[in-house]
């Protein structure tokens, strides 16, 4: 029978007093996730300890550790709140984009900025009234004295120029 699988060892102590230590370790972490997470770098360092099964009190040990671990985590998490406002610490998107993503996009808005430029005239006109100021294809037709299916026209004329210019930036989307 090997030390994990002893009910008198420290991993038997574990099992045995999972759910009381994992309720003290709540009262004192505040949360039962990090409860939790001590409890299983609880059994994480007893599974690397040498000669556990040695140990004349596998119930106080194992608390001890566990006890130990909280505590760790209490400072570290101090060291954290003293380094960071709670607002700079807790609204902070979990997700920022990388440094890459970020010039990625800045690449390809210059892109789609020049390709705009480069459309004739009117077509940019009628395009940047549309995507950018929000008109239907009948406002810009009548403050520009030209028909709807026009509008129409140009739109799309412009739509494939960006579609066209940008083709192998949107592959990569």
């Amino acid at each position: 029978m090997g030390e994990r699988d002893d009910p008198h060892g420290v991993f038997g102590a574990l099992m045995s007093g999972y759910d009381r230590l994992t309720r003290r370790l709540t009262r004192r972490l505040g949360t039962v996730a990090d409860a939790q997470d001590v409890m299983q770098d609880t059994w994480l360092k007893l599974a690397r300890a040498q000669d556990v099964q040695d140990i004349s009190s596998p119930g106080a040990y194992v608390g001890q550790v566990a006890e130990n671990l909280a505590i760790d985590r209490l400072r570290a998490q101090g060291v954290r709140e003293r380094y960071f406002t709670t607002a700079e610490f807790h609204d902070r998107p979990a997700d920022l984009p990388s440094a890459e993503r970020i010039v990625d996009f800045r690449q390809r808005v210059a892109r789609l900025e020049s390709i705009i430029a480069d459309l004739p005239a009117r077509q940019r006109q009628v395009f940047l009234m549309h995507k950018f100021d929000g008109l239907s294809h009948s406002d810009i037709a009548s403050r520009l004295g030209i028909s709807r299916s026009a509008v129409e026209k140009l739109i799309m004329k412009a739509l494939a120029q960006c579609r066209d210019g940008l083709g192998d930036l949107l592959d990569d989307l």
